[in-house]
């Protein structure tokens, strides 16, 4: 019996000591270790970072398609009679001049033809003057005279027609272009279906795109167009719109634009894929560079400068290029946007700026990209 009450007061005891140990650790040292990281925070060096000032810059607002390279002027070279190809002067890439003698026809017939057709008028020119003296002297009737006059004219139309058919055995260059590749020989035997080669004006080409219906208000004559290849990195090719479709078309719901660029040097050829984009408007935005931005949980955010702490600030992203982008909202123009230093802030942190940048919108862009999502930003 007496056993069993020692144990008891033995087990009173422990409870009474472990209690006791518990309000002392609470009271005591609990509260010490929760005040430690305050007085942690007040006293943390400042983080060192590089900030910019947030600027104003106008960017284009632009429409993009893709469309493909068409000769302003474009034709299939073949000859106006049937014949045997007795010269040619055709080279593939051979810049040619309006009129240029490309190949010519065997001609002999044509020209006894027109040497006849001459003889004959010069016969009935000779009939017509001796007409003319007789009908002075009442010799011939008025009716004589009337008909040899008509024989002259008649005489001078077959002149015509034989000149015309002997010039129809020369085949020569339309307009100013450059000639493309030929399969036909000296020699050959040609008619009027036969192809000998093609013939562009590459001085400016044009493109062919189709437009959404959502931005037919906003497509006028003599916009600007930027168009640009692969074949060609790092070039962009300017025009503007030379002809807009005035019906949309229902199944598609776009309509077709056609825009012409300046081809000087003739490096765009016939046929070439190009993306364009198309000067809509043209806006001023605040902008900030794209490194500045971080994302969490859907939402883009951002630090600005404030009173020497780093304040989190939630933005809104617009329009993006090639390392700014347009902030709509949560950031004004003038405000020092901090860009380098970012993963080790915290809403609040004090910090050192060891470097300000340039105003963001001092330096204008070269071309304008689409509208920026969160995903795109550089995730913390």
């Amino acid at each position: 019996m007496m056993g069993l009450l020692k144990q008891i007061v033995v087990l009173c005891v422990l409870a009474a000591l472990g209690g006791g140990g518990y309000w002392y650790y609470d009271t005591h040292l609990a509260t010490a270790e929760r005040d430690t990281p305050q007085r942690g925070q007040r006293g943390a060096r400042a983080v060192k970072v590089e900030a910019v000032t947030a600027g104003t810059r106008k960017i284009p607002i632009l429409a993009e398609a893709v469309g493909t390279t068409r000769a302003l002027r474009s034709v299939d070279i073949v000859p106006l009679a049937d014949g045997r190809i007795v010269a040619i002067d055709i080279t593939p890439g051979q810049e040619v001049e309006e009129g240029a003698i490309l190949a010519r026809l065997d001609d002999a017939i044509e020209r006894a033809t027109l040497t006849e057709a001459e003889a004959r008028l010069n016969e009935r020119e000779l009939a017509m003057e001796r007409a003319r003296t007789l009908r002075q002297s009442n010799t011939i009737s008025q009716a004589n005279v009337e008909q040899l006059r008509s024989d002259v004219a008649i005489a001078r139309a077959e002149v015509d027609r034989a000149k015309q058919r002997l010039d129809n055995r020369v085949i020569r260059a339309p307009f100013d272009g450059i000639l493309g590749l030929s399969s036909t020989d000296l020699g050959a035997r040609v008619e009027t279906s036969t192809v000998l080669t093609h013939l562009d004006d590459l001085s400016q080409m044009e493109i062919e795109f189709r437009l959404s219906e959502t931005v037919y208000g906003q497509i006028r004559q003599d916009q600007p167009v930027t168009a640009t290849s692969a074949a060609f990195p790092g070039r962009a090719f300017t025009g503007r719109v030379s002809a807009i479709d005035s019906r949309i078309d229902q199944t598609s719901r776009a309509f077709r634009v056609r825009a012409r660029l300046p081809n000087p040097d003739r490096a765009l050829p016939v046929g070439m894929f190009m993306r364009l984009e198309i000067e809509l408007e043209v806006r001023d935005a605040t902008v900030v560079p794209e490194e500045a931005l971080q994302v969490e949980g859907g939402g883009v955010f951002l630090y600005v400068a404030q009173e020497g702490a780093a304040e989190r600030r939630t933005v809104t992203v617009g329009l993006r290029r090639d390392g700014f982008a347009e902030i709509t909202d949560g950031v004004a123009a003038g405000d020092i946007v901090i860009t380098r230093g970012i993963q080790s802030l915290r809403d609040g942190s004090p910090i050192e700026i060891l470097t300000t940048g340039p105003d963001a919108g001092e330096d204008e862009p070269d071309r304008p990209e689409t509208a920026a999502t969160p995903s795109s930003a550089r995730r913390s």
